[in-house]
């Protein structure tokens, strides 16, 4: 579906190590700040054990799991919204992605100086969103002005449209994020085309030390305190460690590796699927044949639109959707016993489609 989150922070936080372990595409790493001039893209891939368990039962050539584009946004700095460090152009990057992934210094290293100074990671996270929130404001002071022409010609949407640009430009000034603001759908129509830095959700990434790896620390704590009434979540990861993990060729040493330190799974991984929850999408599966694979769409869409998400023909000239369940496959082990158990539903173009379904789309064209 080409969605993107954005992996942001300040400088020297560990954001690259993160991105290389999810990332189909490596990324070099620096002790140094503003070492680079591009941003990193890459695509990861949507950890899901069910795809694997799925292919026991029902053999494919290969499996292919649901994948989300990632950019790694070089370090930004304070002053970045006008300039300063190579933060600058790297906004309009943020730009284009759909979440944004916000790595957070949350561990002491002496070798690994602080480009503040000190580690307080709330403090970062106040200097990057305050740099996003002037970012916007300049993009909300550009639409009043090219609004206020049509408004004084005697337009009344445009009058209207001042209005809410009115209610976003003093929502900004107070140092607040556009997604924490009380806006109806029809509203929003006046912001949708400028992709407005501080509407676009966020997730907390706490990048802490190997001994924290598990519990946290009292970086960790602060965060937490900070964004208790933000609708977010807080990742916990040791990207040091998530290296180590992630350079391991086998199963076995990689689960050996993670027990020695308590964990069940990498920290990425949970990552990962919290910013596919992040942006509303579910997997949808299909099975057999040359590969099982995981599908990526919206929460909510309906089986014609998941038929397309695989192929425009399918939704064009879909018929109806033999839907199994996923517990039900696993539980009766072939297609042929699910049906006659009764667990088969043929569903017709309203249906919605659940996480998790198996679907044989049928289509005519």
């Amino acid at each position: 579906m080409g969605l993107k989150c954005g992996i942001v922070g300040l400088t020297n936080v560990g954001k690259t190590t993160i991105f290389n372990c999810i990332s189909n595409t490596k990324a070099e790493t620096t002790n140094f700040a503003y070492s680079t001039n591009k941003s990193n893209m890459g695509i990861a891939n949507i950890p899901d054990q069910r795809l694997f368990e799925l292919d026991k039962v029902i053999k494919a050539e290969k499996v292919v799991l649901a994948t989300v584009d990632i950019v790694d946004i070089p370090g930004l700095a304070k002053g970045a919204s006008h300039g300063e460090g190579v933060g600058n152009a790297f906004l309009a990057d943020i730009r284009q992605t759909d979440a944004i992934i916000h790595v957070l210094r949350c561990f002491d290293d002496e070798n690994l100086a602080h480009v503040e100074g000190s580690i307080d990671p709330v403090r970062d996270k106040e200097i990057i969103e305050f740099e996003l929130q002037v970012k916007d404001l300049e993009v909300i002071e550009r639409k009043i002005q090219r609004t206020e022409k049509g408004a004084k010609a005697g337009d009344k949407d445009a009058k209207h449209g001042l209005d809410v640009l009115a209610k976003y430009k003093k929502h900004l000034e107070n140092m607040e994020n556009v997604r924490t603001l009380d806006v109806s759908e029809d509203d929003k129509k006046w912001v949708n085309d400028m992709f407005l830095l501080t509407e676009k959700p966020v997730m907390y990434v706490c990048n802490v030390d190997e001994k924290s790896a598990l519990t946290g620390n009292k970086y960790v704590d602060a965060v937490k305190e900070a964004v208790k009434n933000e609708n977010t979540e807080v990742v916990i990861i040791a990207g040091a460690l998530e290296a180590e993990i992630a350079e391991l060729e086998s199963e076995e040493d990689r689960i050996a590796f993670l027990q020695d330190y308590g964990l069940t799974e990498p920290g990425v991984n949970i990552m990962i699927r919290s910013a596919y929850k992040m942006l509303n999408l579910i997997s949808f599966f299909t099975v057999g044949g040359k590969e099982n694979r995981a599908w990526t769409i919206h929460k909510g869409m309906t089986a014609p639109q998941a038929a397309g998400a695989i192929h425009s023909d399918l939704e064009r000239g879909f018929i109806r959707a033999e839907v199994t369940k996923y517990d039900d496959l696993i539980k009766y082990r072939t297609e042929v016993k699910v049906k006659e158990a009764g667990k088969l539903a043929v569903e017709g173009k309203s249906y919605v489609v659940c996480d998790g379904d198996i679907l044989h789309i049928r289509f005519n064209v």
